[in-house]
């Protein structure tokens, strides 16, 4: 791009949701007078007899884990939603709504209370991958479920309320609006092109190499040209790959490593246990080829400055639209040129 994107404001377009977000690079020079939090972090056991995700453990609705020694999966005990076989419809005037149905499963990462994704190994994170590919393929299978989201919050500050490393999944009836506009933009695309556009969209970050941070033969991170959140990241596998279930052994292993490898590069940004809320996005099972999906991992982390400074999307983001200081190039450099090993074990 031209000095002049990198120095003034102007507006980036995300070819995935048909939005535009505000970038305003010279704002990174004003001085910090806002809120600082004190750190406190704390070391977590391997087993935490209080914990209703550890092995063992007796959860909240009286239900007995059971001693489990790599994944574990359940449906939650408190589901936002559930499964229903009555279909109804409110229409009175502009008050309308109408019934939605689903399965809500927690997803247990390790046995280990204390380890989070940078800390695992690549095999057990595999495994991970392994679990969430049987619960997209036996959630999927069901008549009336159409969309499958899979998703971690982590820490405390993204509203995760047990610090086992866990994730999960909701499983529905509908396809939410975000997946929608994806789906709806990606069809354009391949509609005209017959191609996938992050394939397309990969192949000029690659040429571009302003904003990977991450490559291995089957998959790049990058901080995405139209990126909302400082160190928002994308993983996008070089197959086109409508969802993970398609995944090889060996694209499988190559997933699990740049996971790996990005989280511990978020963890040494700041030297934190690095929050975040991650999700992946994949073709719906709703009956349909869905051919021009192509699955992506994103990364959405709130910190700014510092393991204390969080970006908050107030005020002009929440009446008009997003806006960031730091650009997605300034935001990769700083991740790329981060240790691959983990600053606790250096």
């Amino acid at each position: 791009m031209s000095v002049h994107f990198y120095e003034q404001p102007h507006r980036r377009y995300n070819i995935l949701t048909g939005e535009w977000i505000l970038v305003s690079p010279h704002r990174t020079k004003r001085p910090w007078q806002g809120k600082v939090e004190k750190l406190n972090p704390t070391k977590q056991p391997a087993f935490d007899e209080n914990c209703y995700l550890c092995p063992g453990n007796t959860r909240a609705n009286g239900e007995v884990n059971p001693i489990y020694k790599n994944t574990f999966a359940f449906t939650n005990d408190f589901a936002a939603l559930i499964s229903g076989d009555k279909n109804e419809t409110l229409e009175n005037g502009l008050f309308i709504a109408e019934t939605e149905s689903g399965i809500c499963k927690v997803v247990c990462f390790s046995p280990n209370h204390s380890l989070t994704l940078p800390l695992m190994t690549i095999d057990a994170i595999s495994n991970v991958i392994s679990l969430w590919q049987d619960e997209y393929s036996a959630l999927g299978a069901l008549e009336e479920i159409n969309h499958i989201q899979i998703f971690e919050n982590k820490g405390a500050t993204m509203g995760c309320s047990n610090p086992h490393p866990h994730g999960q999944i909701w499983a529905q009836q509908t396809i939410p609006h975000e997946v929608a506009k994806k789906d709806s933009h990606q069809l354009a695309y391949w509609n005209k092109n017959k191609r996938s556009i992050l394939s397309d969209y990969l192949a000029q970050e690659l040429d571009a190499d302003e904003r990977i941070i991450l490559e291995n033969e089957y998959f790049v991170a990058l901080i995405p040209y139209w990126a909302v959140w400082p160190y928002e990241t994308i993983i996008i596998p070089k197959r086109h790959l409508q969802h993970i279930g398609r995944l090889t052994d060996l694209e499988k292993q190559a997933f699990a490593e740049i996971i790996k490898e990005l989280t511990t590069k978020y963890d040494n940004l700041f030297e934190t246990s690095f929050p975040y809320s991650a999700g992946i996005h994949q073709s719906p099972t709703n009956g349909n080829d869905n051919e021009h999906w192509h699955f992506h991992m994103s990364f959405y982390p709130p910190l700014l400055r510092s393991a204390t400074v969080k970006k908050f999307m107030v005020g002009y983001e929440m009446f008009a639209g997003p806006q960031r200081d730091i650009t997605a190039e300034q935001a990769a450099n700083s991740l790329r040129s981060l240790p691959d090993v983990h600053y606790t074990l250096r």
